[in-house]
């Protein structure tokens, strides 16, 4: 029986995290490397993605940057080769990244299209990062996994791909109405469903694959909108972006090794009423 600083020790293990300078990414970054994993920050900002990498090494960390586009297969090859390049292994996948049309302050304005007016190209993109990045970070990822005899993937989904968007939440009075698209919950409940085809996939293989399903988290948004949202959360508010860590740290630790094809929610309450 492991002792519990044992369970989440994450030494000698490597990571990729996509998406991994987003808000929720780079969180995540840090706290793998915290726990010990080296770790591929893999993003298609390369400059943020260098100088986060870096950061984690000036605070006695091991990562990597890796430039990558998720919707391109080569891309994903290329950047699952480059993690065994840099670190021999590969342990732990979390698929973080995402088209997450966001309502803080610098999108304001920018999600006017009605579901009649949403477009074929926004619906065709979103579904390309959405829900194929998984797919083809996942197909990659595996066979290295299954090579070493294991691995985690992390699928990081969405109340919107439990439930609906409450969609009075982006209206304003006196200003044009703004929509959480439909393509966001489309994919995401999606994404719940890959997880629960892999980990059935998997079984045998020693290859755990669960999703983490964060509530909303607080970025700068304005006050009128997180009013209105934490009136939903029995916890009365947004999650800090820092709250979601642990969850992660579990899903890929030994904490977790009981536990695949399930959905860890972290929302407050949110989805409970």
């Amino acid at each position: 029986m492991s002792s519990l600083p044992a369970l989440f020790d994450l030494s000698g293990r490597a990571a990729i995290v996509t998406g991994g300078v987003g808000l929720l990414g780079a969180q995540f970054c840090r706290t793998l490397a915290e726990a010990g994993a080296q770790v591929v920050v893999a993003d298609k900002e390369a400059k943020a993605a260098k100088e986060l990498a870096a950061e984690i090494v000036r605070l006695g960390g091991q990562a990597v940057p890796f430039e990558v586009n998720v919707t391109d297969p080569a891309s994903v090859n290329e950047l699952v080769a480059g993690a065994i390049k840099a670190f021999g292994r590969l342990d732990i996948l979390v698929n973080s990244a995402a088209l997450d049309p966001k309502f803080d302050p610098k999108q304001a304005g920018k999600h006017t299209s009605a579901f009649e007016e949403f477009s074929l190209e926004e619906w065709n993109q979103a579904l390309s990062v959405d829900l194929t990045g998984p797919f083809l970070c996942s197909q990659a990822a595996s066979q290295p996994m299954l090579d070493q005899g294991g691995g985690v993937i992390i699928n990081l989904c969405s109340i919107y791909g439990l439930v609906a968007p409450d969609q009075r939440l982006y209206q304003n009075e006196g200003q044009p109405a703004e929509y959480k698209p439909v393509s966001y919950s489309v994919t995401k409940a999606g994404l719940l469903g890959l997880t629960k085809y892999l980990a059935s996939y998997y079984a045998g293989n020693n290859i755990r694959v669960n999703a983490l399903t964060p509530g909303g988290v607080f970025n700068d948004h304005d006050g009128e909108f997180v009013k209105a949202y934490s009136a939903r959360a029995i916890l009365g508010r947004m999650a800090e972006k820092d709250e979601i860590n642990g969850a992660l740290l579990f899903l890929a630790s030994d904490a977790s090794s009981y536990m695949t094809g399930a959905n860890l929610v972290v929302d407050g309450g949110w989805t409970a009423w």
